[in-house]
């Protein structure tokens, strides 16, 4: 998959290439706006919005009309969520959350937005019919509680920040809602039927693992 990384920074955009080619992607970065437009196709652009010679939302706008390339947004609040991205990732992250992120959009993007069911242990999750199936039985949720599992399975085994939570799911960053985190992932327990599905991680959030 080749990915095109518009970041003006050195000191970021080096080791973040790094990291990405380690996971196996190819990566061409582009140092501006204006590089940006000019860059072979690419499947997926990540694109940091705080560029000197571009706005951002011009800049999405912009690649929106030259490529279908799924974009996703790095910036250092949630304020760009609105910008008309795929997706977005929030500094400081992490290269394992954000290849997570990668990879959970370009299945979501990709064939014209058709995606391969999830799959960890007995548990199915059809993101794009939003359907779970477990052991072979549907099960109900919320679409709160849907958006949590997503979360979690799309890499299963990865701690899942609560502040990610509140971002992904609720497309806020005030920890007031944290306790809404714990009665919806009580309630994801109680319908998988195993409290050991979603493990806490004390101080940090939550994981998927197959009990």
């Amino acid at each position: 998959m080749r990915i095109l990384l518009v970041e003006d920074e050195d000191a970021i955009a080096e080791p973040l290439a790094v990291g990405l080619r380690r996971e196996g992607f190819a990566v061409e970065r582009a140092a501006s706006g204006g590089a940006a437009l000019e860059a072979d196709e690419a499947d997926l652009v990540l694109l940091d919005v705080g560029l000197p010679d571009v706005d951002g939302a011009e800049m999405c706008r912009s690649l929106r009309e030259r490529t279908d390339a799924a974009i996703i947004v790095v910036s250092d609040n949630a304020s760009t969520a609105d910008l008309g991205a795929d997706d977005y990732v929030i500094r400081p992250f992490g290269l394992r959350e954000l290849t997570a992120r990668i990879r959970a959009v370009m299945r979501r993007t990709r064939n014209g937005g058709t995606s391969e069911p999830m799959r960890v242990g007995g548990l199915v999750v059809d993101e794009r019919a939003r359907r779970v199936v477990l052991d072979g039985h549907v099960i109900g949720l919320t679409p709160k509680e849907f958006d949590i599992l997503c979360a979690l399975v799309r890499d299963p085994g990865a701690v899942l920040s609560r502040r990610r939570l509140l971002e992904e799911v609720w497309q806020t960053t005030w920890y007031g809602s944290a306790k809404t985190i714990d009665v919806h992932v009580g309630a994801l327990r109680r319908k998988l039927g195993d409290p050991g599905w979603i493990e806490t991680v004390r101080g940090v959030g939550f994981r998927l693992r197959s009990p």
